[in-house]
């Protein structure tokens, strides 16, 4: 192989590697020949330099290659979802039960959560005993079974995207649209589902900020999948304010429950059928998106949505009780009402502040390791659009005796910004792009 130093370089001044170069650098620093601070340098000529579509299909391949590949051809079309994270998203909880209940396969390796961007393993915690450790015979087994799968990531599976991201965490170059679109790619593909829905969070309580950005982060993703011939669809959704009312582990797991019973928030219905249909395509169970977006309502109207998610938890472990009666689920010490002191319309809400307010809370990691509270967070009674009448609730704080839940209380009530007149709601889907 070229001497590392002369890859760094030939990349810091704009070069393109080759593909075997790629794999060269990724293997070797796996296997601890080349160290930190050479791959480090490597990630910086790319945050500032960039790598082109066939670089980066490249990176994802040598970074799948580093590990294991299931195999989930004998289950036929197998989907899996991904967010790139978010501030009350709990769409997997809601969409995944219902894709499977139509009867396409679903397979999901979810993450932990770090800042304020909930993690779906966190949320499953909820559930006592549910289990997120699955071995890889386990997770075939339960797939073949009952049609879902939702566990951790197995340390098997592209290994050398755990280290590329320690890497970059800590030398400043998370923020690469090649470097974020190859971490999360490697790892669907090597999860070895048929195509995968992506849900690209754009706004305050996104990694993901602007719009554009948002967009070249999604091609990158939907040209990886067409390289490895995985179907990608990307939804590009909006995070300017939080999803859906709860914010905080049990309560998201509450409301996600509430929806799949037809009772949830009209944004996180929308994203779960709009998602849920998209999958349904793509596992070709059925033949085009409006066919697929009435039978995930049907799903929620008929209640096999719950049932599968039921059936999901006890598989897993879980007290499966706890779907039918939410009351068991975790619940905070204390409730701070928060109420309007004027008659006024909603006219901003900061998903960012509400996001940080549920880590004061507890309810997220300030840094990897951290222990976090089920039981805190937020319930928002009122959106951006929504009248709220003086003396009306507009949100309540779920506390648990922190020092830090005055903070947490004052910053949801800075996080509202109110409008003496009508303001239209905000747009929830700002764009879509496909594999085709």
């Amino acid at each position: 192989m070229t001497r590392v130093v002369e890859l760094i370089e030939r990349k810091r001044d704009g070069g393109r590697l080759e593909a075997g170069e790629i794999d060269a650098l990724v293997q070797g620093y796996v296997r601890g020949e080349i160290p930190d601070y050479q791959l480090s340098a490597f990630c910086m000529a790319v945050l500032w330099r960039g790598m082109d579509a066939r670089e980066t299909a490249a990176l994802t391949a040598a970074m799948v290659r580093s590990g294991e590949r299931l195999d989930l051809s004998r289950f036929g079309r197998v989907v899996d979802k991904h967010s790139t994270g978010g501030v009350g998203d709990k769409t997997t909880l809601v969409v995944a039960p219902l894709v499977a209940a139509c009867g396409a396969p679903v397979a999901k390796m979810s993450g932990r959560g770090l800042g304020f961007s909930g993690g779906t393993l966190d949320k499953l915690a909820s559930f006592t005993g549910y289990r997120v450790d699955l071995s890889s015979a386990e997770f075939l087994a339960q797939l073949g079974r009952i049609g879902i799968v939702l566990s951790g990531q197995s340390a098997d599976l592209a290994p050398a995207d755990g280290l590329l991201y320690a890497l970059r965490d800590t030398t400043g170059t998370v923020p690469s649209i090649p470097l974020i679109a190859s971490s999360i790619m490697s790892k669907k593909i090597a999860a070895g589902a048929s195509a995968v829905v992506l849900d690209v969070k754009v706004g305050r309580g996104a990694f993901v900020k602007d719009l554009g950005q948002a967009r070249e982060l999604a091609r990158a993703m939907v040209a990886i999948g067409r390289a490895e011939r995985l179907a990608v669809t990307c939804e590009l959704t909006d995070m300017d304010q939080p999803l859906g009312h709860a914010v905080g582990n049990a309560l998201e797991v509450r409301e996600a429950i509430e929806t799949l019973r037809g009772d949830g928030p009209p944004d996180l219905v929308r994203l779960a059928v709009l998602a849920g249909a998209e999958m349904l395509v793509l596992a070709r169970r059925a033949r085009d998106k409006r066919t697929a977006a009435a039978r995930i309502d049907r799903a929620i109207q008929d209640g096999s949505g719950l049932a599968k998610l039921r059936e999901l938890v006890s598989a897993q472990g879980g007290d499966a009780a706890l779907v039918d009666d939410t009351a068991g689920l975790p619940r905070a010490a204390e409730v701070e009402t928060l109420r309007a002191t004027r008659t006024a319309w909603v006219g901003d809400l900061a998903a960012d502040t509400i996001g940080i307010a549920s880590l004061r809370l507890g309810a997220g990691r300030e840094k990897k390791g951290d222990r976090i509270d089920l039981s805190t967070g937020i319930v928002l009674r009122a959106k951006v659009g929504t009248r709220v009448e003086r003396g009306e609730p507009y949100a309540e704080v779920h506390c648990s005796g922190r020092r830090s839940d005055a903070e947490a209380i004052e910053l949801v009530r800075s996080a509202f910004r109110w409008s003496s007149s009508r303001v239209p709601a905000r747009r929830l889907v700002l764009g879509r792009i496909a594999s085709r």
